[in-house]
């Protein structure tokens, strides 16, 4: 009996040492995630709540590593640095996303939603099962949708009135077929340099003008060397969390789950927090002396035009993929305007 007490004690400790390790040993996962997305900015300050929330519900099992403002490269370089494991995770715009996932370019065709409330029903409601199958044929798996927002133009000779205001200038394009040929159809002279960039070539002369949104351009500083910003709103850009697929379908199922939760809360507050500084943004723009043009309804229908052109010709070289898309787009949108939420 005595044996038994002594050995009965010693075995619990034995199994408790036996344990404890392994507890201990729990892998901690790391996602570093970049952007090209300034300090200050709705999108730095969405990065910073992902890692708060990422890390409390994982108990720190997942740990996630934001690298603001382009660090480890431009918009293309970061997407396919997430896409060949380099790095777990990317904040882009889909016109960079598309570089890697060509399907998405579709989303960016001049003119195609009306308000960012129908472009969410579209993304949200419509299309998703096909876009996450189209991330995960290359490699990567959608996160969450975010957004860059309405398009306007940067220039530094006037405000764009018409197509004709754009006739000759050279005009920094983000670096996509379907960018390149909305400034031809419009005549003007595209020049694909990387975000990075731009600030240093208005400031030289070597670009006339830019477009993006008003946000991010003043994030950016490319307001500081610019003149005239005219409202045209003629692109709606979204943009979207990525991850590796390789890195994501390791990880055990509940940290899956926990990097995706974000599609139910943040993500909608982070859509919120952008459109709602575009409005203030644009006053102080103004106070800037930066000169802040929104065209008449006259004038934006001038672009339709050249932008439908736009359209035709990019679709006539579109993917099967892209064209599949549109059209499930085009429904989505139909089905938005006829009434559905």
């Amino acid at each position: 009996m005595r044996l038994l007490r002594t050995f009965f004690p010693l075995a619990a400790a034995a199994a408790f040492l036996f344990v404890l390790p392994a507890a201990e040993a729990q892998e901690v996962a790391t996602l570093k995630i970049a952007t090209v997305a300034p300090e200050g900015t709705p999108w730095a300050d969405g990065l910073t709540q992902l890692k708060a929330q990422i890390e409390a519900d994982s108990g720190k099992r997942l740990m996630v590593r934001p690298f603001l403002g382009g660090v480890l490269g431009d918009e293309n370089e970061s997407v396919q640095a997430c896409q060949r494991g380099q790095i777990q995770g990317v904040g882009a715009s889909t016109g960079a996303i598309a570089s890697i996932v060509p399907e998405l370019a579709v989303l960016e065709l001049p003119y195609l939603f009306r308000s960012a409330e129908e472009a969410d029903y579209v993304l949200d409601k419509v299309i998703l099962p096909t876009v996450e199958k189209a991330f995960r044929d290359r490699g990567l798996v959608l996160g969450f949708w975010s957004e860059n927002g309405y398009r306007a133009f940067g220039s530094n000779w006037g405000p764009v009135k018409s197509p004709a205001d754009l006739k000759g200038h050279k005009m920094r394009s983000q670096e996509h077929e379907l960018h390149l040929q909305m400034y031809r159809s419009f005549g003007a002279s595209p020049v694909p340099i990387p975000v990075t960039e731009v600030l240093t070539s208005m400031q030289t002369g070597v670009i006339d003008g830019w477009d993006n949104t008003p946000l991010f351009a003043f994030a950016a500083q490319w307001t500081s060397a610019t003149k005239y910003l005219t409202l045209t709103n003629h692109i709606y850009q979204p943009a979207a969390i990525a991850f590796n697929k390789a890195w994501f379908d390791a990880l055990p199922a509940d940290l899956q789950a926990i990097a995706l939760k974000a599609r139910t809360g943040l993500a909608p507050k982070m859509r919120k927090e952008i459109r709602a500084l575009n409005p203030i943004l644009i006053q102080n723009l103004s106070e800037m002396k930066v000169t802040v043009y929104k065209p008449t309804a006259a004038e934006l229908a001038a672009f339709e035009v050249p932008a439908k052109a736009a359209r035709d010709a990019y679709m006539a070289k579109a993917s099967a993929g892209e064209k599949a898309l549109l059209a499930q787009i085009t429904k989505g949108i139909e089905a938005y305007r006829g009434g559905a939420r």
